[in-house]
């Protein structure tokens, strides 16, 4: 009956090449040189690290989510704060309403009875389920609790930092003193007879903006508050600033519509007089306008120009409301860039912490380019005090540093020490913006990802499709396999299967899915079918985002990763137009790059020729190059590339030119990095490497040129057989950051090139890079032993 019960549950999942049974997962993880303990784990691993058992509780048969996502948990006292679902919104958010009914029931529906259908017990077992219940119902309000959320107010939180946001602000909370509800009445019953002045209008306004929730909301439909409304309308021009500005105020208390009639008469008006408004004013408008939620980007515009001629009297809280105006508003002026990287600079040790993720946030949700020298100084200063920052407010500086692709080692170190002890009171949004920041930042560390792992399962039915999304791309993309690696899969894949329907809308983040998994050679048959039918192709290919080349590596290894899958594929036509588009790009960025064209141009010189190796793409849909060889079974070189030489030659041609320049920038990187021999000194070899090597003595490093006779292998010692080697001439993007790890989309390239029958041999940047200053005769001998390992040439044999 359980395995009915799990089939019936789960989507069918491939995993292919390495399926394994629960038990042999525990035996391996058991074993004291399991896969994970060779893995190289740079500057974060932790190796002594345990992780205990997760037990999830098990949840009633008509339990329903209502989704509201959470808030994120305050600093080191754990008091709530809450994140913005806005703050990416701009980036292709979506939210499911309140009730959606899960497409998979849970799993305790199926496996045990509720409690109330139970038989009676003695007196002792009931006091005792009440406790259980009671302790489950306040686990889950907590929970609930941590995953409440508001996007007006949670960004607005650094406004309680400091009193002078109190003029800047449109304050939200409750009036102290009330109105009665037969105040209200009476006033409204007074409008048809009132003189329609602007101080009476604006005093019935501010008057019935104090009464009581529940009236406020009874009021809107209400004809006598249409008539004030229409009243205000047509005096609308004899207000006084002050007085307009105060009915706007009330109409954020009132909740009124954001298109109501009323607030498209107070923009015109404060559009018209915005010149002759205080920059203190201009911004308490703004303010109103977004607690409003009402778009008004002719005022912003206005807003943008008045504060730009007026820079200089910007005070440090109005400048930090500017920019969360900016952040709302999604828009960034391009002639305040520069001005606003010069007063962070200028107030950076004035800021609080919130001011400072308030910042990042209005940067990020604006897509405001800002210099990596005025970044590194915000994130110098955020390691220094980070826990004292809220989480929701160390989140938004995240944000910006992935936005600007900057490392930062300090504040990753220290975010290191601080986060996974949040992580459980973080909400889903929050976890998922620090899973996407490691990713991203290509930074793998072992303590901060297992922690995500182990908490996501009890809160994935909080994930949007673009959290689960979010968070398959960021461990496929580090090719992590967490401890929990079944329940947290699992849990995500049913998850993609519950927020199906809102892939229509966002086909990126199904395809985001479908690729991380791939890249730990996970395949949901029914997702890849659905991904993979022509409707959704099409969704695609229209979408705003760029989406062809993930649809083009996700149909193809699905191709030769999947033999017995037989739901939908990609038309041989558009696999051609993606092959041609994606080979376009390589002959104009890839193939030319230096490293590879020298190495390319000393295996011809050493194999005898440039029918003896090609420079292409052995797997298009990998997006990187491969130089191609081909060795008999005596180890002798085969020439097979005779297709178009002269194209070839002119490839040649195209070559840059290794001047000392660009081989010290090949060397050494950017002023900040580590070399690549110290990286690789640092790091340990990660699996990967490992199983590249499979006991190869030739993977350890540049040799002498004495070695080259002593790979020379021995005649007739081969098998009669063809043996094709794909060299990987690789770059620092091709790993995680400082170490030898390769990327998930890198593993699933090496991966399916041995499926294919190719022998890879790794040409790593620590070794090749620094040859590249070197002799003619020590590249040469390097390459020859590489091609010619009589490793390779046994395991072919």
């Amino acid at each position: 009956m359980a395995t009915v019960l799990m089939c019936r549950r789960f989507p069918r999942l491939s995993r292919v090449a390495a399926f394994s049974t629960t038990a042999k997962r525990k035996a391996e993880r058991g074993s004291g040189k399991s896969k994970k303990e060779k893995r190289d784990k740079p500057g974060a691993a932790n190796t002594g690290t345990e992780f205990g058992a997760t037990i999830q509780l098990l949840k009633p048969q008509d339990y329903r989510v209502l989704y509201n996502p959470a808030a994120y948990a305050k600093g080191r006292a754990g008091s709530r704060q809450r994140v913005d679902r806005d703050s990416s919104q701009a980036l292709g958010d979506t939210f499911t309403g309140p009730g959606t009914v899960q497409t998979f029931p849970a799993a305790s529906s199926q496996a045990l009875p509720p409690i109330r259908n139970a038989l009676p017990k003695p007196k002792t077992n009931t006091l005792l389920e009440q406790t259980i219940l009671a302790t489950l119902n306040k686990e889950e309000a907590e929970r609930e609790k941590w995953e409440v959320h508001d996007s007006k107010e949670d960004p607005r939180a650094f406004q309680k930092g400091r009193p002078e946001y109190r003029s800047l602000s449109c304050g939200s909370a409750e009036p102290a003193q009330t109105l009665s509800a037969e105040e209200g009445d009476s006033i409204l019953q007074s409008v048809a007879g009132c003189e329609g002045s602007p101080g009476i209008l604006t005093d019935y306004f501010l008057k019935l903006s104090r009464l009581p929730a529940e009236r406020r909301t009874a009021l809107l439909p209400d004809p006598r508050f249409s008539a004030l409304c229409h009243r205000a309308v047509t005096a609308i021009g004899l207000f006084s600033t002050p007085d307009l500005i105060q009915i706007l105020k009330a109409c954020v208390l009132l909740a009124v519509p954001a298109a109501h009639p009323l607030l498209d008469a107070c923009e015109a008006e404060f559009c018209r007089r915005a010149w002759d408004m205080g920059l203190e004013q201009l911004l308490l408008v703004a303010d109103c306008w977004r607690c409003l939620e009402r778009s008004v980007p002719s005022y912003l515009g206005i807003l943008f120009s008045y504060a730009n001629l007026h820079w200089k009297d910007l005070t440090l809280p109005q400048f930090v409301q500017l920019l969360y105006i900016i952040g709302e508003g999604r828009r960034s002026p391009a002639d305040l860039a520069q001005k606003v990287e010069s007063t962070i600079l200028k107030h950076l040790d004035a800021f609080t912490l919130e001011e400072l993720g308030a910042i990042c946030l209005g940067l990020f949700k604006s897509l405001s380019g800002i210099s990596e020298h005025v970044m590194r100084r915000i994130a110098d200063r955020v390691s220094l005090q980070m826990e004292d920052m809220s989480t929701y407010a160390l989140v938004n500086v995240l944000k910006m540093l992935r936005y600007t692709r900057m490392d930062h080692v300090p504040l990753m170190r220290e975010l290191r020490k601080v986060i996974p002890a949040r992580i459980p009171t973080t909400n889903i949004q929050g976890i998922m913006h620090i899973a996407l920041t490691y990713s991203s930042l290509h930074f793998f560390d072992e303590v901060v990802l297992a922690a995500v792992a182990t908490s996501l399962p009890s809160k994935v039915s909080y994930c949007r499709s673009k959290d689960a999304a979010k968070f398959l791309w960021s461990f496929g993309c580090l090719d992590y396999e967490p401890p929990n690696e079944e329940e947290f899969y699992s849990s995500l894949i049913k998850q993609l299967h519950t927020k199906l329907h809102e892939f229509s809308k966002f086909p990126e983040h199904l395809l985001t899915a479908l690729l991380g998994l791939a890249f730990v050679k996970r395949f949901p048959e029914e997702l890849i079918d659905f991904a993979l039918r022509e409707e959704f192709v099409q969704k695609t290919r229209g979408s705003k985002y760029e989406l062809d080349k993930d649809l083009f590596t996700l149909g193809k290894s699905v191709e030769i990763e999947c033999p017995t899958y037989q739901g939908n594929h990609l038309p041989p036509q558009l696999c051609q137009e993606l092959t041609e588009m994606v080979s376009s790009f390589a002959e104009r960025e890839i193939y030319v790059r230096p490293e590879i064209v020298e190495a390319t141009s000393l295996l011809e010189s050493m194999l005898g020729g440039p029918e003896y190796v090609k420079n292409h793409m052995i797997l298009p849909h990998t997006r990187s190059s491969d130089l191609e060889v081909r060795l008999a079974a005596d180890g002798h070189p085969i020439p097979f590339n005779f297709k178009d030489p002269a194209a070839a030659k002119k490839l040649k041609d195209m070559g840059v030119s290794l001047t000392d320049d660009l081989i010290s920038q090949l060397v050494e990187g950017r002023a900040r990095s580590q070399s690549p021999m110290a990286v690789g000194n640092e790091a340990g070899i990660p699996r990967q490497e490992r199983r590249d090597a499979a006991g190869t003595p030739c993977l350890g490093g540049a040799l002498t040129a004495g070695a080259e006779s002593q790979a020379e292998p021995k005649a007739g010692r081969w098998q009669p057989r063809e043996v094709r080697l794909a060299l990987q001439v690789s770059n620092r993007n091709h790993f995680c950051y400082g170490s030898k790890r390769l990327l998930g989309l890198h593993c699933l390239k090496r991966r399916q090139l041995r499926l294919l029958g190719y022998e890879v041999v790794e040409i790593p940047f620590w070794e090749w890079f620094p040859l590249l200053k070197r002799t003619r005769s020590e590249k040469l001998s390097y390459l020859h032993y590489k091609v010619f390992c009589p490793a390779l040439l046994t395991r072919a044999g």
